[in-house]
Parts: C-alpha cells; structure tokens; sequence
C-alpha cells in the first residue's frame, strides 16, 4: 500500500496522506463484522492506533450526571426503571430547583469531573420546564464546566434556546440497532430519534449519542448501532457504551443476557477504529466491570467515564476506586488534581 495516496485502500481499509485511518461514513455491517473477529493482538493494536493518531492514549475524561427531573417518563423503553408504563418502585419527582443542580456541580467539580450532565425523564420538555433548564445550563456554565443534557426530542426553536444558554453537549441515544430498535421501545421510532439529532446539530450544539448492550441483542445488532452512529452525517462528539443495569419490573429482565468481556473489549475497540475522533465512554454498568475489563477498554480506546456513586437510578463505582484504577494505569484525569 503507498501511504502517500490520499484515501488509499488496503484490503478495505482506507487511510489518508499519512497512512492514519480516515474518517469515513459509509460503513457496513461487514466491515464492522471484519473488524470485530479481527485477531484480539491485531484488532487492539488497530484501535490503539486510531486511538494514539487522535488523542492522548494515557488521559480519561471525566463527567457527571445528575437525574434532575426522575421517573413518570411515557415513554416505553422497556430498559428504564423511569418509564410509567412499568412498576419498578421508583417513585416521580418534580424539576429540582436550580439552586440545588448548581450545588451538585460543584461538588461533581470539585470532585473531579470536567462535565456535568442533566437528565429529565421527558419524551420532550414543555416550555416551561425548558426555561428552567436554560436557567441550570447557564449557572453550570458559569462554574467552568462542560455542560450536557438529555431531556428527550427536541424542536429545532428548543435546541437554539438550550445552544444560547451556554449548552456545549445534547445526549441522545439511539439505544440499538435499527432492527432490535422495536423490541424495545415503542413509543418513539428510531427516525425521531435521528431527527432530533439533526436538529441539535443545526443549532451548534455537539452531540453525544451510543446505545446499550446486554438487553438480548445479537452481536451483529451491537455492530449495526455502531454502523449507524458511524454514519451519521456527523460522528457523534462523544459516544457512550451502556451496559444495562438489572432493573426489577421491566421487560428486557426477560431477555438481558450480560456481555463477555472481551465481547465488550473488541466492541470498544470498533467504535474507537469507525469513529476514531469520538470520545468513547464507559458509561452505566461500570460496577460490574473488573479494573481488568476497564483498563483492556481503555487500551482499546475507551477514554471517558462517569464518575460519582450514581448514574440517574443506578450504581456506579466510587470516585476513590476510579482514581485508585487510573493511578496504577498510569493514567492522568481531572481526578488526580480533585481535592484529596
């Protein structure tokens, strides 16, 4: 292969002027599959590659999340213990006011994130509600850190709004493949899903979109969401990896089946090599995760986590553990400059 050439092949492989992986958005499923059962030595050696041609191999990003309006959802995913449709004993609440969001951040700051994400258990905010999250986003803003929030489908006019209050990141995720999309969720299509992504694109606002693993899809439906993510008009800034967290009273309780390891090693490590500028994150399910597991993923190009002892409804490990980890790693986050 002469490396000189732009967009030269090799096997199927295209890299650019400098023999690098080029950004591509026209994948297959075959190619994701080719990838995938790659040799474990030569399919990790590919992803640390993407991984070193675009960041720093030995630093994680660190974020927060915080439910900011919990459970009484519509929707019917039949993953979340949030959904209305479900008995799971969790109970609703109300917007939290302003003043205690803010609070939060700042202990998530001071602890070591760098983001700090709002979540609403809404199929799409009403104005009113919209007008207090732009009040959270901005004062977050103010305390220096990246904010991030999901709340549902978006009208373009909404996603402006939320972009001039200061927000950096919209969350959106896809789930899934398209085609165990409605094993799941029946409530919302997949395609509004993409639309509201397109709108939260248009009004300049980055996007964070992944899926979850471990609900009873085949392999081939976790390549297809990576497929699908990897060609989006845009890669998404940052893509999260979710393993499902056993939740009583929902449907995929029926189905859920936890990866193997090294499944969720090698699916880590397609993400990084067909979207080789996303930031890829560890997202729930962490606390079920060996620190073996989580350092093979961070060699496979993960680069993010979730730190605090919660994610929305669910567990997540210590921030003590976390930075304990990264140190025997060799690894550098905003956790090592967090006040003792």
């Amino acid at each position: 292969m002469a490396d000189g050439l732009v967009g030269s092949r090799d096997n199927g492989r295209v890299r650019d002027s400098h023999g690098i992986d080029a950004i591509r958005y026209d994948w297959t499923r075959t190619e994701a599959q080719t990838l995938y059962d790659l040799p474990f030595a030569d399919l990790m050696f590919r992803a640390q590659s993407a991984h070193r041609a675009n960041f720093d191999p030995n630093h994680v990003e660190t974020a927060s999340l915080l439910s900011i309006k919990t459970g009484g959802c519509p929707e019917d995913c039949g993953y979340c213990s949030q959904s209305a449709h479900y008995d799971t004993g969790l109970k609703a609440t109300k917007l939290m006011a302003q003043a205690d969001v803010v609070a939060t951040a700042r202990r998530a700051r001071d602890a070591g994130a760098a983001r700090f994400c709002m979540a609403a258990a809404w199929r799409n905010p009403k104005e009113r509600d919209l007008d207090e999250v732009c009040g959270m986003v901005s004062a977050v803003k103010e305390l220096g850190m990246e904010t991030c929030v999901t709340l549902g489908m978006l009208t373009g006019p909404q996603a402006a709004r939320l972009r001039e209050a200061g927000l950096d990141f919209y969350n959106h995720n896809v789930d899934t493949s398209p085609e165990f999309y409605d094993h799941i969720i029946t409530t919302r299509t997949l395609q509004d899903r993409i639309d509201t992504l397109a709108r939260v694109r248009e009004a300049g606002i980055k996007v964070c979109c992944g899926g979850i693993i471990g609900m009873g899809e085949a392999v081939d439906d976790r390549l297809g969401m990576l497929v699908l993510l990897a060609n989006l008009p845009d890669h998404p800034e940052s893509v999260p990896i979710n393993l499902w967290n056993e939740v009583k009273g929902v449907p995929v309780n029926d189905t859920a089946e936890r990866p193997d390891p090294i499944s969720l090693a090698r699916l880590v490590a397609v993400a990084r090599i067909m979207m080789p500028q996303s930031v890829v994150r560890l997202s729930a399910g962490r606390q079920y995760m060996t620190d073996e597991l989580q350092a093979l993923c961070f060699l496979a190009g993960a680069n993010s986590i979730f730190i605090g002892d919660v994610l929305l409804t669910t567990k997540n490990p210590q921030a003590a553990r976390d930075a304990n980890l990264l140190d025997r790693l060799g690894m550098t986050s905003r956790l090592n400059r967090a006040p003792a």
